[in-house]
């Protein structure tokens, strides 16, 4: 299904009567649940993602990157064993699932493989983004309610840590 069909189902279903809609085939799974107060949609891929959501940086990130809202802490000197977590899609990047929310992550905290550390709205669709490794959060590379872009480093973590 491309983004543009996406993009029609979910106008269809918000003009519709229909509070819930499931579909699922071979390529994704997507559920839309209207809310009174807000329209959050999530999209689950089944099939792997063209794009892995975290990858080694071969050396110290140097991304153009705005810094964090937060006060980060800097990479230790071995910054060589950090891995960036980067985002799968282009999009809007927020820490919290809403205004009045707790980020998902600070930094100092201990993720683990599978833990939603960030959304990423693209298309009016709430994506969380899950770390694929364990270890501490090192440093935020993004503010949050900014675009980022497909690849774009979002956080550093030692796995270590």
């Amino acid at each position: 299904m491309k983004a543009k069909e996406i993009q029609e189902l979910i106008d269809y279903i918000s003009n519709s009567g229909l509070a819930e809609v499931k579909i699922k085939t071979d390529e994704f799974e997507l559920s839309i649940k209207k809310y009174a107060d807000s329209a959050p949609v999530r999209m689950v891929e089944a099939a792997p993602s063209p794009a892995p959501v975290t990858s080694p940086t071969p050396a110290a990130a140097s991304s153009p990157a705005p810094k964090p809202a937060a006060p980060a802490e800097s990479p230790a000197s071995s910054s060589s064993n950090l891995v960036e977590i980067k985002s799968p899609m282009i999009g809007t990047f927020y820490l919290t699932a809403n205004p009045d929310a707790d980020p998902f992550v600070n930094i100092g905290d201990t993720i683990k493989a599978g833990q939603t550390v960030c959304i990423i709205e693209a298309m009016k669709l709430f994506n969380e983004i899950e770390s694929e490794i364990s270890g501490k959060i090192v440093k935020v590379l993004v503010s949050n309610a900014t675009p980022v872009e497909y690849d774009q480093p979002l956080f550093l973590v030692d796995p270590a840590g």
